[in-house]
């Protein structure tokens, strides 16, 4: 089920993706990829969530490389739609729909996930975390698009208020 809808991603990237002008988002990209791999680094032995195959289940398909697919092909597509749509104009009703248009996509991949076992909540991560973590993320990107340095302040102030919030145990990391 994550091929599919990794196929569907990479579909929707070939259809609205902005992929002439890629490398205009290329440091956004790799932002919300290094973001996604120091997270799984992070929280290798106490995650807030994990992928799982249930569908077309794999022993290729376990966590770490869903979580890599999704890593070079949900995310460079999410940016090279959503920047393009977001700075294609300056009128804020239209960043403001194409914000929450993005934020209600994500949010519903990962509801449906969540509804038919793609994916499961640990160590006190709940749907509602989900929404303010979207909600965050879908702000960050132009953030880091326009300021990288403002973006990486605001993501370690992020990473501070959750480490404190979950009570992360430090012990536990290798």
């Amino acid at each position: 089920m994550h091929i599919i809808y990794n196929l569907s991603f990479l579909l929707a990237g070939l259809i609205w993706g902005d992929w002439k002008n890629w490398q205009k988002y290329y440091s956004t990209i790799l932002f919300f990829i290094l973001l996604d791999l120091f997270y799984n680094f992070l929280t290798y032995n106490h995650p807030f969530w994990l992928f799982h195959e249930n569908v077309f289940p794999s022993p290729f398909l376990n966590h770490t490389t869903i979580s890599l697919i999704i890593m070079f092909v949900c995310y460079p597509v999410t940016i090279l739609i959503y920047l393009k749509y977001f700075f294609r104009t300056n009128n804020w009703r239209k960043r403001f729909f194409h914000y929450i248009l993005g934020v209600i996509l994500y949010l519903s991949v990962e509801y449906i996930n969540l509804h038919i076992g793609l994916i499961s909540f640990h160590n006190g991560w709940e749907m509602w975390h989900s929404v303010l973590f979207v909600l965050a993320m879908f702000i960050i990107f132009p953030i880091h698009y326009k300021k990288p340095l403002l973006a990486w302040l605001i993501t370690l102030g992020i990473l501070l208020l959750l480490l404190y919030q979950f009570e992360f145990p430090l012990e536990k990391m290798k």
